[in-house]
């Protein structure tokens, strides 16, 4: 397990981050990515969408564009702090504070869920994942962006020091594993020698979650 694939760990890191992310994150997730991703979702302008690490908005600001029914969810203050800055706590997006391995919303409560730039620091992704399972509509679709494993033995064994880093055959044991259906694995690239994102969209199969899923929590603002 990576360094920052623990939570307080994760929390502090972008209590740093969060001054400069805005500035930095273009170079590896710019909005022509993301805008491909948000082609692959094919949202609705009525549908009710979670944005899981929301971070400072960038991906919410892209949903926007498609609905205006978004929540965004962080577990990093300072983070959040940045996105109320850009919408308001409850005027574009309303925004809760909280873990994606425990989300504290109802079963079937989004018709989809997405998530960019968070995966690699969930110390388990499959919990994750089914808790993606349990809050999106039987038959809707989620998509998650990840880093794909570096190429390099050397870049490989730094990978693995930090974060979560993975490939698509990895992607697909955690999204099967989750319970998902119709797994779908994108490589995007900001441009050539830039570090490479792998989009995974999935959709949740037309039965209810197994009732071994993740107890429900409350759905409260951030």
């Amino acid at each position: 397990m990576g360094v920052l694939e623990d939570k307080s760990r994760a929390r502090l890191f972008y209590k740093y981050l969060s001054k400069v992310y805005d500035r930095i994150n273009p170079f590896i997730w710019n909005e022509e990515m993301r805008d491909e991703a948000l082609e692959l979702l094919a949202l609705r302008s009525d549908d009710r969408v979670l944005d899981v690490g929301c971070g400072t908005g960038f991906a919410t600001e892209g949903l926007l564009q498609h609905t205006g029914d978004v929540h965004g969810l962080d577990q990093s203050a300072h983070q959040l702090e940045k996105a109320f800055a850009k919408f308001g706590k409850n005027d574009d997006v309303r925004f809760y504070r909280g873990d994606a391995e425990r989300l504290p919303f109802s079963d079937d409560s989004f018709d989809a869920v997405w998530s960019s730039g968070s995966i690699e620091y969930w110390p388990n992704p499959v919990a994750a994942l089914r808790e993606f399972r349990r809050v999106v509509k039987p038959g809707h679709r989620v998509l998650v962006v990840g880093p794909d494993y570096p190429k390099t033995t050397l870049f490989q064994k730094l990978a693995d020091t930090i974060m979560l880093f993975y490939d698509e055959h990895e992607a697909q044991r955690m999204f099967e594993e989750a319970g998902f259906v119709e797994i779908e694995h994108h490589i995007q690239q900001a441009r050539p020698g830039s570090p490479r994102a792998i989009t995974t969209i999935a959709r949740a199969p037309e039965e209810a979650p197994d009732a071994d899923a993740a107890e429900v929590g409350t759905e409260t603002d951030a």
